[in-house]
């Protein structure tokens, strides 16, 4: 093979022993003419050892028949094209493989003659970064298989605090719950005490998500036990606003409480409200009279809940009872206009004159029909009849 190289190579050798990035010149038989310093230090061969020898085989080396069929069609394709450029793993002299960019471009040279001009970037550092991400983002998708496992028991568990329907003694409770999001910050109870009494109680903790969620078990779980244990509702108020004052405490925090307790005559409802949107009792076709909540937002101040915390009154057979959560008052139409109390009021008297079992679905196709865009907070609804 003759692998004297022309007269303009040898002048342009002092320029591409600057660049740094390998160069290798090779004739148009593939037989390498010239490599540059940087080159050497990438594979570890000198030159005498390079010069005269088949560009494909030192540089590909003699293993891996898949990488030389790649070579070759690389070859072919910049011979046709008389460029190209391709990621590949360069031999080295101690049997490794160094990973680069190849870059080629033929040229003609001024005494005649196809030459092709090779330049070599390293790019082992961008090699390893992206061995490190991919090892990164194989970990982050692992943690979000947790998460979502997490997660989906999360969404059962808050499920589970929904309310539900029930019929007791002269007491018909039909219920609705949906949060937000995956998961929410609302929770229901529809709890009898033995023969003694019927306990109604809706809870909205503020925020959304995991961790309004978490503190809406721990809530859910202290009513229960303080319902089971026949506290006064103004008193399972106060302890509920000790419970998180003192072991939540963050500021900003709060949560607002709606409870009823029915009599197993159901002639009489105890109510008290924290906080919440007013329950409503309705006959049908009558005006609903609205029970406002006496005490303040729970977990923020310590003397939150009202000495009058508790309202009494007496019920008559066809009375339906609305409770509710702020997710079905405060929804804004087209015009930014909330639907707001007097709203659903509205809505309570025209639905009160459906069956009762069609009146939730009622409520909801309004609100849901006054409501523009998605739902931005969760929902909550509870209504009670008396045969």
């Amino acid at each position: 093979m003759d692998s004297e190289r022309p007269q303009w190579l040898q002048q342009m050798e002092p320029i591409l022993e600057t660049l740094n990035d390998g160069v290798v010149i090779g004739n148009d038989s593939s037989e390498i003419l010239f490599v540059n310093t940087v080159f050497e230090e990438m594979t570890g061969f000198l030159r005498d050892e390079i010069i005269g020898h088949d560009a494909l085989q030192l540089i590909f080396g003699a293993d891996g028949a898949d990488d030389h069929a790649r070579a070759r069609a690389f070859r072919d394709k910049t011979i046709e094209k008389g460029r190209g450029r391709e990621e590949f793993f360069l031999a080295t002299k101690d049997g490794g493989r160094l990973p680069v960019v190849i870059s080629v471009r033929a040229i003609y040279g001024p005494e005649g003659g196809r030459f092709a001009i090779v330049t070599l970037a390293d790019i082992s550092e961008q090699k390893r970064t992206e061995e490190r991400l991919r090892e990164a983002n194989a970990r982050l998708e692992e943690r979000h298989r947790e998460i979502e496992q997490d997660l989906a028991l999360s969404i059962r568990v808050q499920q589970s605090l929904a309310p539900r329907p029930l019929l007791w003694g002269r007491l018909r409770v039909d219920t609705f719950y949906q949060p937000a999001h995956r998961i929410g910050g609302d929770f229901g109870l529809v709890t009898p005490l033995e023969e003694e009494h019927l306990n109604i109680l809706l809870c909205d903790v503020s925020g959304h998500g995991i961790s309004s969620a978490l503190v809406a078990n721990r809530i859910y779980s202290e009513a229960l036990t303080l319902l089971g244990n026949r506290a006064p509702l103004a008193d399972m108020l106060r302890q509920l606003n000790s419970l998180v004052i003192q072991n939540v405490g963050v500021s900003g925090f709060f949560f607002t409480v709606a409870a009823a307790r029915f009599d197993r005559s159901a002639t009489s409802m105890e109510f008290a409200g924290a906080g919440h949107p007013p329950a409503m009792i309705v006959q049908p076709g009558a005006e609903p009279r609205l029970l406002p909540s006496r005490s303040m937002i729970l977990g923020s101040l310590p003397d939150a809940v009202d000495a009058n915390a508790t309202l009494y009154t007496e019920l008559e057979s066809g009375d339906r009872i609305v409770l509710y959560t702020d997710g079905i008052t405060d929804v804004f139409d087209s015009h930014g206009e909330m639907l707001t109390v007097e709203g659903v009021r509205n809505f309570v008297r025209k639905t009160a004159l459906l069956p009762f079992n069609e009146m939730k679905q009622g409520i909801l196709n309004r609100v849901a029909a006054w409501r523009d865009g998605p739902l931005v907070d969760d929902v909550s609804l509870v209504l009670v009849e008396v045969h």
